[in-house]
């Protein structure tokens, strides 16, 4: 792994955060207002400095950031700098808080299980059918390569925006599409004034990968959503700038620096910046070019867009050790193809397509598809990411007529939630009856914050915590009890909140109250630090969170939203 002290001390300079909230007067603007709560108010919604060394959850920023790293450790994935030295205190105050790392952890005798995504029966929920879905020379796509899709509370619609052929509606290029649902599997195709008759909302030369974003928090409707789309074609590859109110009609602000192929962008709310996830080809010797990312954050999307360019000289990460390797190309070094990230609840998820071979002249050759599958990771900064799973999270098929044959790529927005369930989109690849490649879109399904659980008979104790909110959830599926006990920072259980106390829990739920005979709040115990023992018989404990709401909720971000959340894009 990459000794980041190294790391850090070798470091030249910090990189400069931009000033401003990316809405104030920046290129061609038009001011708008955000919506206001069904009661009138607005919420009270998180607003943190780009340029603040400490997060909101405590940990505090190295004095160089972001980090540089040398191209030599391109092969040594990385640790999360927050697990080795942990704050005095965490603050919980913002969503559920997941098992899937050991931040949290203070001991335990549980261990911890990693769990995998489940195909939809309907799949795939989208494929080529109309013209301009074909590609000119044969083979067709109507899928996200990245792109965005995403739940609209304001109109209750899933949205979708996917990458399709062109054929002679795009000048021969490929073209950005806009599809619509009412329930995330059955996709409707609504006709548009871009391209007369068509869905296509932008045509662009040789496009690329796209990242479309619904800023749910900003106050400005003419730029409520943003595309970021990479286009121009073998060495001249731009991050092109454009904002909509609707998300269909879509205006250029800027274009950035020269960036390879495969470039995406993601918000970091946590920090308050725009991330540019950039493909990174580093040259280790002649024989050997290896695909990783490198980083650029701003707290403005126009200004970080436009400052965006390659950097040549050190890069963000590579693959790490224990990528999968494919069975049919053992030789072959696995590779990062790409990051897609999004705040889910209290951390970001990663979304890490991993390249495991072969290269395209071999594909060619040997009549196959290149193997993409989806990994995942999690980050408490926007910048590290803890990767201990190395199965894939949803993985390729064995079977050549699946949609999911080859090269799976993630989509901006996922994943939504759905009632109990987490909706993830991707796209796949076949082939189709001509030998070309049919890209559709597939849809997979988790169980809420169902990434990590902690499983077993026995007791997991927390680090100090401090929190906002008065009533104690959890996610969990037990099979005997699950009894909790509120202790002070010196581990001392608290008179009212010993596990002799609770109300023992069974059953399986998503977001079940925890209380105690005589205490039914921890409204008495806001300000002070506590630790959260939880005692465990038969168990899978997925997250828990004290909530400011009677009802669970979480005060936490939604990723790409989901009926039933909020309109803000937290869980309020």
């Amino acid at each position: 792994m990459i000794d980041y002290k190294k790391v850090l001390i070798g470091c030249m300079a910090i990189l400069a955060f931009a000033c401003g909230s990316g809405d104030n007067g920046k290129e061609n603007p038009e001011p708008g207002t955000g919506p206001d709560t069904p009661s009138g108010e607005t919420p009270d919604l998180p607003n943190p400095d780009p340029e603040a060394r400490m997060l909101y959850n405590g940990i505090e920023l190295p004095a160089v950031w972001p980090p540089k790293v040398p191209t030599s450790q391109v092969y040594d994935g990385m640790s999360p700098f927050y697990l080795d030295a942990k704050p005095a205190v965490i603050d919980i105050s913002i969503g559920r808080q997941l098992f899937v790392d050991d931040f949290l952890i203070s001991s335990t005798t549980l261990q911890r299980q990693w769990h995998r995504a489940e195909y939809h029966a309907a799949n795939p929920v989208l494929t080529p059918e109309k013209e301009w879905e074909y590609y000119a020379t044969g083979g067709g796509s109507a899928a996200p390569f990245s792109d965005g899709v995403w739940y609209d509370e304001r109109d209750a619609k899933f949205k979708m925006w996917y990458m399709a052929g062109g054929k002679t509606y795009g000048d021969g290029n490929i073209v950005t599409c806009y599809a619509e649902s009412t329930d995330g599997i059955t996709w409707t195709r609504p006709s548009l004034n871009v391209v007369a008759g068509t869905n296509i909302v932008h045509r662009g030369k040789e496009r690329d990968s796209n990242s479309v974003w619904i800023d749910k928090q900003t106050d400005n409707e003419s730029q409520r959503y943003r595309m970021f789309n990479v286009y121009g074609g073998a060495g001249n590859w731009k991050y092109h700038y454009l904002t909509s109110s609707d998300g269909k009609a879509w205006r250029e602000q800027n274009e950035s620096g020269s960036v390879a192929d495969r470039s995406t962008v993601f918000h970091n709310p946590f920090r308050g910046v725009w991330a540019w996830s950039m493909r990174h080809n580093v040259r280790v010797d002649a024989s050997n070019l290896v695909r990783a990312r490198d980083y650029v954050e701003n707290a403005d999307p126009a200004a970080g867009n436009r400052l965006a360019t390659a950097d040549l000289e050190d890069f963000w990460f590579g693959p790490w050790p224990s990528e999968p390797i494919h069975p049919d190309y053992p030789d072959v070094r696995p590779a990062i193809y790409n990051l897609d990230a999004i705040a889910y609840e209290s951390i970001l998820l990663g979304t890490f397509s991993v390249w495991s071979g072969p290269e395209n002249d071999i594909c060619s050759r040997d009549g196959v598809i290149k193997r993409n599958q989806l990994l995942l990771g999690y980050s408490r900064d926007g910048w590290s990411w803890h990767r201990e799973d190395f199965e894939p999270f949803c993985a390729v098929s064995d079977n050549a007529a699946d949609w999911n044959f080859g090269n799976l790529q993630s989509a901006v927005g996922s994943p939504l939630i759905v009632g109990d369930r987490l909706y993830f989109y991707l796209s796949g690849r076949r082939f189709g009856n001509d030998g070309k490649e049919i890209v559709s879109t597939g849809l997979a399904t988790l169980r809420r914050d169902g990434f990590a659980s902690m499983n077993g008979t026995g007791e997991l104790v927390t680090e100090p915590l401090k929190f906002t909110g008065e009533y104690l959830y959890v996610n969990a599926k037990i099979g005997t009890s699950l009894r909790v006990e509120i202790l002070d920072k010196e581990g001392v259980p608290i008179e009212g909140f010993s596990a002799n106390d609770c109300r023992p829990l069974s059953g399986d739920g998503t977001a079940m109250r925890i209380s105690w005979s005589g205490n039914d709040s921890l409204a008495s115990l806001e300000g002070e630090t506590i630790r959260i023992r939880f005692v465990t018989e038969a168990c899978e404990l997925y997250a828990f969170w004290i909530s400011r709401f009677e009802d669970g909720r979480s005060y936490g971000y939604t990723a790409g939203g989901g009926p039933s959340l909020g309109i803000y894009g937290m869980d309020l």
